[in-house]
């Protein structure tokens, strides 16, 4: 658990339910990943002082099947609001099933695999454009995964969605290219001037675990451009992170001791998913 006082209603804005494999069986595409199932992830969550988080459906290990998700949603509509995986020919009927049920956002991925591949049932920009009135209409919003420099080049495109784009991961920055990076200065203006959300989630852009030193910078540099526009995401179960594979207490540590401010961390932890996820129309379980 975190060594500092966690604001009621606190959310992890980033992690999934996987298994228990018996139940829910990996996809054969998806190697050795851990069992991150729900009943474990409530243990985690409240140990770690948190009681709501953002169910992403993890792609890479189940495709296109959302059962597990859909089920851990169903057990505790309060505790939990989930991110779907779809592209462009998805059925209307299928994004309003989903809403219904406690699904808020679809999330899209443009970061390639080892041999240069779209991870298996992932969408991409293309299917950005052609699910954003759908979206709209739906009141639901995207989230995405991509390489910094990839969103600094389709900015125009992303900012025309008429929808909110949260990135995943801080936007997949280089940490060793610095702050004074061209590409970052430009995806910071963005979150600034209110055009993109950023997830606030650490392990998936450093080595320097388990303090991350060099992403300090960025994360402060995101907070000063504009503290309305960022949600923390612990990334939990930490899948294929091995030995460099954090603890959220620590994760949640970090946050508060570089945020430092008691009113700044409740507006990132509890009232800015609240508003955005839609925990502000449901009661907690």
């Amino acid at each position: 658990m975190s060594a500092r006082a966690i604001p009621e209603g606190a959310c992890d804005a980033h992690c999934h339910i996987i298994g228990p494999h018996d139940r829910y069986a990996p996809a054969p595409f998806a190697g050795d990943v851990p069992d991150g199932n729900a009943h474990a992830h409530k243990l985690a969550l409240r140990g770690a002082g948190l009681s709501r988080a953002l169910i992403v459906h993890p792609s890479s290990v189940y495709g296109a099947d959302h059962t597990a998700m859909m089920d851990a949603l169903a057990a505790s509509p309060g505790m939990y609001r989930g991110v779907a995986v779809a592209d462009r020919f998805v059925a209307d009927s299928q994004l309003e099933a989903w809403r219904d049920a406690g699904v808020c956002a679809l999330r899209f991925i443009e970061v390639k695999t080892a041999a240069g591949q779209r991870f298996p049932g992932s969408a991409g920009f293309e299917d950005m454009r052609e699910l954003a009135p759908r979206l709209r209409a739906l009141g639901m919003h995207m989230q995405l995964w991509a390489p910094c420099e990839d969103i600094v080049a389709n900015e125009k495109m992303l900012v025309s969605l008429g929808v909110p784009v949260v990135l995943d991961h801080m936007g997949k920055i280089d940490a060793a290219r610095g702050v004074g990076d061209a590409g970052f200065q430009r995806l910071r203006a963005l979150v600034r001037d209110g055009a993109l959300w950023v997830k606030l989630s650490l392990c998936r852009n450093s080595q320097r675990f388990p303090d991350y030193e060099d992403l300090r910078a960025f994360h402060d540099a995101f907070i000063e451009a504009n503290p309305a526009r960022l949600v923390w995401g612990s990334d939990w179960p930490h899948l294929r992170m091995g030995a460099l594979t954090p603890d959220i207490g620590h994760l949640l540590d970090l946050f508060l001791t570089w945020t430092n401010d008691e009113a700044l961390a409740r507006r990132i932890l509890v009232d800015n998913p609240a508003g955005l996820f839609g925990f502000a129309q449901t009661k907690e379980a």
